[in-house]
């Protein structure tokens, strides 16, 4: 099964920031690939003032995207987007699935918000414009169960390893990174999500500078479950492929059983 991790630099424009996201999964398609992921917030990146109102899940967001999927045949993950919430104050920072036909497969709001306050760096407060969601998700892609997840949701192992006993074999998060803790912890912690749950890990993430004074890391990639990072995108826009082989994950299993030796 072949996929491809799309990184983008989204930015206040949402028609130009979409035009680049089917560019790049054009360039997924015509590599091969099966299932291409882009990164969280897909198509705005900046200012509050500037956002795209919140949509439904069969709204423009999803029509594009569904579209994209159907006339390329490939499966699409479309990063995330601001899904109408359950009040006027709060949407969803929301995932969605689309199969080689252009149909909605799975649907998936953001767990963990990201609000963090480090003096003098960063402040920021997810929640206070978006509401966490509760439910995790599987979709079966070809012969992958995928776990879905979202950037934030990253530092919190156990969802993953609720996904993993579940079934999932392949875990993927579309992400906005922040740069100051990217280029510590996020290849750290998705090489961790890879080997404590055996799995395939494609991690899609915005790279650059985005307004208002934020820039992602980047280094969107892909990780085997052995932990070996097997494909990484340079610190460009671009999209990078990789080629995942089921075999070589049962056989790590087999050989390394702590999923059936788990106690706890």
């Amino acid at each position: 099964m072949r996929v491809a991790v799309c990184q983008l630099n989204a930015r206040d424009d949402r028609a130009a920031n979409l035009r680049v996201a089917r560019e790049l999964l054009d360039r997924a398609a015509a590599g091969g690939a099966d299932l291409a992921v882009l990164p969280e917030y897909t198509d705005h990146l900046g200012r509050a003032s500037t956002a795209p109102k919140p949509e439904a899940i069969d709204g423009e967001f999803a029509t594009f995207f569904a579209d994209a999927a159907r006339d390329l045949g490939i499966w699409v993950h479309a990063g995330s987007f601001h899904e109408v919430g359950p009040d006027p104050d709060h949407t969803y920072n929301t995932s969605l699935v689309f199969d080689r036909s252009g149909t909605l497969a799975a649907t998936y709001r953001k767990i963990h918000l990201y609000d963090v306050e480090i003096p003098g760096r960063v402040s920021y407060q997810e929640s206070a414009t978006v509401a966490p969601g509760s439910t995790l998700e599987i979709v079966a892609v070809e012969q992958a169960r995928v776990g879905l997840s979202i950037c934030y949701d990253l530092r919190f192992p156990e969802l993953y390893r609720r996904l993993a006993v579940d079934g999932a074999t392949v875990l993927v998060v579309p992400a906005a990174f922040m740069l100051h803790t990217g280029r510590d912890h996020w290849e750290p912690l998705l090489r961790a999500r890879a080997i404590e749950n055996q799995c395939y890990v494609l991690a899609a993430g915005q790279i650059g500078n985005h307004d208002p004074d934020r820039t992602c890391f980047g280094r969107s990639m892909v990780v085997d479950p052995w932990g070996t990072v097997v494909a990484q995108a340079p610190d460009v826009v671009g999209v990078t492929f990789a080629d995942l082989d089921f075999e070589r994950l049962a056989e790590i299993r087999a050989t390394v059983p702590s999923l059936a030796n788990r106690r706890l």
